[in-house]
């Protein structure tokens, strides 16, 4: 009887192991087009916070990753995800982000993906309030950071070590990162020559290796076996058949009649709830701040490492703010300027293109608000979406200019 007990035990024991070590290129054979399309525009963190599906749609040509922040929640019927959505378009947008994701969860993220986005297409949206002088804060941070991609990033032997030293010392600031030791002494044994503390990663690493593991077991039973964005759709656009002009006006129409309230061109919701009481209250708010010098810019240039050694075709969204609202804040255009051209000029020596809408800044209806993409401005996102994505090229040095149609 003891005997049938012990190897009834032994084989739970290896039956467990072999789960937890099989590698997530297996449980990507259970993963179906149909669960791509539905997760594609879900914005559900589990979604982007894990490895397992965007592992499995970087292998599906027909998927096209765009990284963003909160402007990638506004939805409307000239985002790309309801835009790119009839039989006829090449590809389906993959929504990667929330509100708070900026370069460094962005780059943690790329890091896990590794030889994942080699040679791959992408897109980055960048957001001008992302380079404030403090750069992303701990409350940003915490709600995007994920550890199975922290862990994946540490444990990834293929990634340069200059760009790991750089990213350990960055991690290594914030607060969530300080509360786990374990993954605190594996970053300390990339920036440090102690040899006390790179023996104790030593030691600790294959508990490191088996926490990751259990994380990636996490993560398929989040995103995969409980399938949270099964009942998720969204609805077509009606215009995305319409000439790239044609698509333009019915936009601008759009914006017209939704932010008749106000002359900053903002969304008549938006306007009444969060500023029409408190207008006095915003003039000149912004007269002391500048987004020409922050840790953003550093983080930033991590993203351009990690996709120049993974020779990713990478296309960079320049999103301006809207200009009218910001010069009665006082931040005047000439200090807005230096943004716009620091950013472009920071991409471009990399090596990537970058969409720069900058001049569109004093456009009526190409925000929706103070500073996210709406009506008009996607529009111009959407016709450099598809050309990016339709043209085949190696990765390219040149500016797109899409100023005007």
């Amino acid at each position: 009887m003891k005997k049938v007990q012990f190897f009834g035990m032994i084989t739970a024991i290896f039956i467990f192991l072999l789960a937890l070590y099989l590698p997530n290129s297996f449980y990507e054979l259970f993963i179906t087009k149909e669960r791509l399309n539905n997760t594609a525009a879900s914005l559900n963190p589990k979604t982007f916070q894990g490895t397992l599906l965007q592992d499995k749609m970087l292998t599906d040509p027909k998927f096209l990753p765009i990284f963003g922040s909160s402007e990638l929640a506004r939805r409307d019927t000239f985002h790309p995800s309801r835009f790119f959505m009839g039989e006829k378009n090449e590809f389906t947008p993959y929504l990667i982000g929330r509100g708070g994701s900026q370069s460094l969860v962005h780059f943690l993220d790329l890091a896990s993906l590794g030889d994942g986005i080699k040679n791959k297409k992408i897109v980055f949206v960048l957001s001008p309030q992302w380079f404030i002088r403090r750069g992303i804060n701990n409350t940003h941070f915490s709600p995007n950071y994920s550890a199975l991609q922290t862990y994946s990033f540490v444990l990834n032997n293929t990634i340069n070590r200059s760009i790991k030293e750089q990213a350990a010392k960055r991690l290594l600031t914030l607060s969530i990162i300080k509360k786990d030791s374990l993954l605190v002494t594996q970053l300390k044994a990339l920036t440090s020559t102690n040899k006390k503390i790179k023996f104790k990663a030593f030691v600790e690493k294959p508990l490191a290796y088996t926490y990751f593991k259990i994380l990636e077991k996490k993560d398929l039973f989040e995103t995969v076996i409980m399938d949270p964005d099964k009942n998720f759709h969204l609805t077509k656009s009606k215009y995305e058949d319409l000439p790239w002009n044609k698509v333009a006006k019915a936009a601008d129409k759009i914006g017209r009649s939704q932010s008749s309230s106000n002359h900053f061109g903002i969304n008549n919701k938006y306007y009444k709830k969060y500023i029409q009481n408190r207008l006095v209250t915003f003039k000149n708010s912004k007269r002391n701040k500048s987004y020409s010098v922050s840790p953003e810019y550093d983080d930033l240039q991590m993203v351009l490492a990690v996709l120049k050694q993974e020779h990713t075709k990478a296309l960079f969204i320049s999103v301006p703010v809207n200009g009218p609202w910001y010069d009665y804040a006082g931040f005047p255009k000439k200090v807005r300027e230096v943004y716009y051209k620091k950013v472009k000029k920071q991409i471009e020596d990399a090596g990537f293109q970058v969409a720069d809408f900058s001049s569109h800044d004093y456009d009526k209806f190409f925000l929706k608000d103070t500073i996210h993409l709406g009506w008009k401005g996607w529009v111009y996102v959407d016709r450099s979406l598809n050309k990016f994505y339709s043209v085949n090229q190696t990765p390219p040095t040149a500016s797109l200019n899409h100023n005007r149609y």
